[in-house]
């Protein structure tokens, strides 16, 4: 597999490639995926991140994989787990 530099907030993309080009206001597309307009401003404005039910309901409403969405969020929280890494107190087991 191959490592993003610096992949985009899942939010982001949700917004860029999806509310944005269908001109979708967040409130209707919150209501549409059945979530609170709160939580899906969150998770656009990369507060919150996407958890597997919010995969499946991104999937439904724009004819994609949950699969997509959990990869996008992996590669994310990775990214940023990886620029902690030195900070980390990890001593290295094997050999």
């Amino acid at each position: 597999m191959m490592i993003m530099h610096n992949p985009p907030h899942p939010g982001e993309v949700v917004r860029e490639l999806c509310i944005v080009p269908l001109g979708l206001t967040v409130t209707k597309a919150a209501g549409a995926i059945g979530v609170s307009r709160k939580a899906f401003s969150e998770l656009l404005n990369g507060k919150s991140g996407i958890s597997p039910e919010m995969a499946l309901r991104l999937s439904i409403a724009f004819d994609t994989t949950a699969e997509s969405w959990l990869s996008m969020q992996m590669e994310y929280d990775l990214w940023n787990a990886r620029k902690k890494i030195g900070k980390l107190k990890v001593k290295r087991l094997a050999a």
